[in-house]
């Protein structure tokens, strides 16, 4: 039979054998494949608007605390972080606040807004910042970190632009 153009039933067994093995590889495999890829190639916790409270129920000169949580995802890793801060409104018009992030410029810790003291208060090594977020006592290297963007949507609420850093 060797030389000659008909298939052998040992040939045929082994083509066959093949092609049902190289399609059932891929049936199984490129699914698989996809699952453990694709965690990778999703992008997480991008940058985006973050509402933080209606402008309406913001006192001036009172500082206005606001918190979120932002979850990213690193690949098959889902982390959840929580930031928070104050806006400070000026005036009447929107674009006159300031809007502090509330985290202590020397550790991180999360200062707190003290009517009695006039000040923002770090618990953990007694730093205080004033209400624009300059630093007035303690070890804080500098001002509170200020979230620069800012708008008033039409439904009345402010969002700040968080940036993933």
């Amino acid at each position: 039979m060797s030389g000659s153009n008909e298939l052998s039933r040992r040939d045929f067994i082994k083509v066959t054998t093949g092609i049902v093995g190289g399609l059932i590889g891929a049936v199984i495999g490129l699914p698989a494949v996809y699952y453990l890829i694709d965690p990778a190639l999703r992008e997480g916790g991008k940058d985006a608007w973050i509402p933080i409270g209606n402008f309406d129920d913001m006192q001036i000169g009172v500082p206005y605390a606001f918190s979120f949580t932002r979850v990213q995802v690193n690949g098959w890793e889902r982390t959840a972080s929580s930031f928070g801060g104050y806006a400070v409104r000026r005036s009447e018009d929107p674009n006159d606040l300031l809007i502090l992030n509330s985290r202590c410029t020397h550790l991180a810790c999360t200062v707190n807004w003290s009517a009695e003291a006039g000040a923002f208060l770090c618990p953990c090594h007694d730093a205080s910042f004033s209400i624009e977020g300059g630093v007035l006592h303690g070890p804080p290297p500098r001002d509170l970190d200020v979230y620069e963007e800012h708008r008033l949507t039409e439904d009345g609420l402010i969002e700040i632009f968080f940036k993933e850093s």
